[in-house]
């Protein structure tokens, strides 16, 4: 795995830079594949991306070639305030022409089990009709660039602290019931996906991640070198980027 971290003066060059590397990317993988398939986050993350809906990129981005999924969702309505889908949508996704039909949400009327197994079964579908690659390394599906946010308690996706689901290497798309963050019930990527995309963005502005970071970057580990922080399981099958303010960064 290659991996480097940025470091910039403020959240707003950090939104700047961020909006250049997904262009970049997504031009990228026009000529290459002609398919952009792209994983977005909750938090802090779609303000981040808040570049990509002015120009020069608004009007630049070949849009129709991107194919939109979540590394986790809260199982709620779509209309709920702690929904990601609607976070994204009103932050971005309404201000941009992707196609509605590449945009691939959760079945929110379904149990949380049942959600997760269902939106397994729809990235398995679209395995088969070649929209998302398959890794020749890992065998789980490789998504062109994973957009992750981190908590303050550096965990990444629905995948918490000392929690089970962090040991999972079977499934794809796995469940929770248990938060320790409300709301308690969610649906998740696991790890073996998030590891096989090409390209990894971690995208971490703010003071109140400082010292997850700290950790994260500056080698800790706990007994036999096992990672303290999930964090530190984020390993891209091609490139890991690491998107930080200087205020995140202020423990390296």
């Amino acid at each position: 795995m290659a991996m480097e971290k940025r470091i910039f003066d403020s959240e707003e060059d950090l939104a700047v830079s961020l909006a250049k590397y997904i262009a970049d990317l997504s031009a990228h993988f026009a000529k290459s594949r002609g398919l952009f398939t792209v994983v977005l986050s909750g938090g802090c993350l779609i303000e981040c991306l808040r570049k990509l809906v002015e120009p020069p990129y608004v009007d630049s981005i070949d849009w129709s070639i991107w194919h939109i999924f979540w590394l986790d969702e809260r199982v709620v309505p779509k209309t709920h305030v702690d929904s990601n889908y609607k976070l994204a949508y009103d932050g971005f996704l309404s201000k941009v022409p992707i196609p509605p039909d590449n945009v691939y949400a959760i079945d929110d009327t379904l149990s949380t089990e049942g959600a997760a197994e269902e939106y397994e079964a729809r990235l398995k579908q679209l395995v088969s009709s070649k929209v998302i690659d398959i890794s020749s390394k890992s065998g789980f599906p490789k998504f062109d660039l994973n957009l992750l946010g981190m908590g303050p308690d550096g965990h990444v996706a629905s995948l918490f602290p000392a929690h089970p689901l962090l040991k999972e290497n079977e499934k794809w798309v796995t469940f929770i019931k248990d938060s320790p963050k409300p709301p308690p019930e969610r649906i998740t990527l696991t790890f073996p996906v998030i590891n096989s995309s090409d390209y990894i963005a971690l995208v971490v502005p703010g003071a109140a991640q400082a010292d997850a970071v700290g950790v994260a970057l500056g080698g800790g580990s706990g007994q036999n070198g096992e990672a303290l922080l999930p964090v530190q399981r984020v390993a891209a099958e091609g490139v890991l980027t690491w998107f930080l303010d200087k205020e995140a960064a202020s423990k390296l």
